[in-house]
């Protein structure tokens, strides 16, 4: 039995959604304290079925759970377990016509908020649970604020509520009307492109072209040509005239990613390039005009590069007449929550998957992270547990295994989400299902409860893939 009442006890906002799950196989105490509890705004669901009642949780992720210890197939203290694996945020109060010290201690210790005795005094739970829909309430407003903040905290993409973050926009904002050239420079992963592009929006020529070339991607012997351009029959395999990048960026801006992997003999004529606004293509003996504006990107340390005599030092000084440093994500921790809830807004919509967030287990063990691959690794963290959940919150068992200490982590810039997706998340889902099934026997109740998702959802899901006759 699955029952929904609203009634008058609480005051409470309706458009919270806060909502208690109670569970008791005794149908008259369900029905008693269903009525003794309903208020505005306040979803109360019950089960007389303790595995009913654990569906109930996993498909209504309620804030409260109140069940009783002594029930059939499953006690209080199995209900418990299984719904602090779940969700350790939701609160769980058991009751006990067989109330002992040990048996309080034991709950508390397994994650418990209260254990109560029978027969229970109705004063005494509305009162107790009136503190915890108040604090349910305060985590509901404070998401609401996460929200409104992460709408205040965008800037031409980039995410970001911390002094570090402010500077840096303010910096961009600064700069964006005058620069000729620019030189951003910070760790992989930090964003330098999405500063790069903020710029070129934000300067005279918004309306010209946005050219990019990564330079660690360019073969030494094609770079001239790619940069610069060529004439017909100037070396083999030259069949035509191509207009270089630079050309093309005429009037707009070109964005020179890990420039520190640009050649000598190119820089050279980089420069020059840059002091005559004009570029000679390869095999032509006429120079060109060229108007662009010219943003270079490095993780290298470019000063100990002229040093090594890997970059030349008047190049460096051309391009960094302002240069723009992008901090670590170790140093604006405090924007981490900021950007977890972005990018589960963003993968929720790409995967087409509901996902409120992270449970609070996840996110502790995200904090802990040092990311040493910046925003892209935080990115590519939350694109794999979108992807692996299948219920609405990403858990610890949904994040890559390195995070929690199974494997070392494999720096990989390449791996993007893009390319993540490409392993089939309906093959994903459907694997993690049959294997759940095999686990539980056949029974799907129990691969629900392994799945932590609702009985219906993975009735639905095995119809989707054609695993179920009926």
């Amino acid at each position: 039995m699955a029952i929904c009442r609203r009634g008058p006890r609480f005051a409470m906002s309706e458009n919270l959604g806060i909502s208690l799950v109670i569970i008791d196989d005794n149908e008259s105490s369900l029905e008693l304290l269903s009525s003794a509890l309903a208020s505005p705004g306040l979803h109360i669901y019950t089960a007389s079925d303790p595995e009913e009642g654990l569906d109930l949780v996993f498909s209504k992720h309620p804030q409260i759970v109140l069940s009783d210890l002594v029930m059939p197939k499953l006690t209080g203290m199995d209900v418990l377990d299984r719904v602090v694996e779940f969700d350790p945020a939701i609160d769980v109060i058991l009751m006990t016509a067989y109330y002992s010290t040990e048996s309080a201690v034991e709950a508390i210790k397994r994650g418990a908020c209260d254990y109560l005795n029978k027969p229970v005094s109705l004063a005494a739970l509305r009162e107790r649970i009136a503190k915890l829909l108040d604090d349910a309430q305060r985590r509901q407003r404070t998401l609401q604020l996460e929200e409104e903040l992460l709408e205040n905290s965008q800037f031409q993409g980039i995410i970001g509520n911390s002094p570090q973050m402010w500077e840096l926009f303010s910096r961009i904002r600064r700069v964006a009307r005058h620069y000729r050239t620019v030189l951003i420079s910070g760790a992989t992963g930090t964003g330098k492109d999405l500063v790069a592009r903020a710029l070129h929006q934000l300067s005279p020529v918004e309306r010209g072209n946005f050219v990019v070339l990564n330079c660690s991607a360019v073969v030494e012997t094609l770079f001239e040509s790619e940069l610069f351009g060529h004439v017909r029959g100037s070396f083999t395999g030259a069949n035509q005239d191509k207009m270089g990048l630079f050309e093309y960026a005429n009037g707009g801006t070109l964005f020179l990613d890990e420039i520190g992997d640009m050649p000598l003999a190119t820089q050279a004529k980089l420069l020059r390039a840059l002091q005559n606004h004009e570029i000679l293509r390869v095999g032509s003996l006429t120079p060109r005009r060229v108007d662009a504006r010219v943003i270079a990107a490095t993780n290298q340390n470019l000063r100990q590069a002229i040093i090594d005599k890997r970059f030349r030092e008047d190049l460096f000084y051309r391009l960094s007449m302002v240069e723009i440093r992008m901090p670590a994500l170790s140093e604006h921790k405090e924007d981490l929550a900021l950007l977890e809830r972005y990018f589960v807004s963003r993968f929720s919509r790409e995967f087409r998957k509901p996902i409120r967030g992270l449970t609070q287990r996840a996110r502790l063990l995200l904090a802990r992270h040092s990311w040493p691959g910046n925003v892209r690794e935080l990115e590519n963290a939350i694109g794999h547990g979108c992807m692996m959940t299948l219920s609405d919150t990403i858990d610890v068992a949904d994040l890559p295994e390195y995070l929690h200490g199974l494997q070392p982590p494999a720096v990989d810039a390449s791996a993007t989400p893009e390319k993540m997706e490409a392993d089939s998340l309906e093959s994903h889902e459907r694997r993690l299902i049959q294997e759940a099934l095999e686990k539980a026997g056949g029974n799907q109740s129990q691969a629900a409860r392994l799945l932590r998702i609702g009985r219906d959802a993975l009735r639905y899901k095995m119809k989707k893939y054609q695993m179920l006759t009926s």
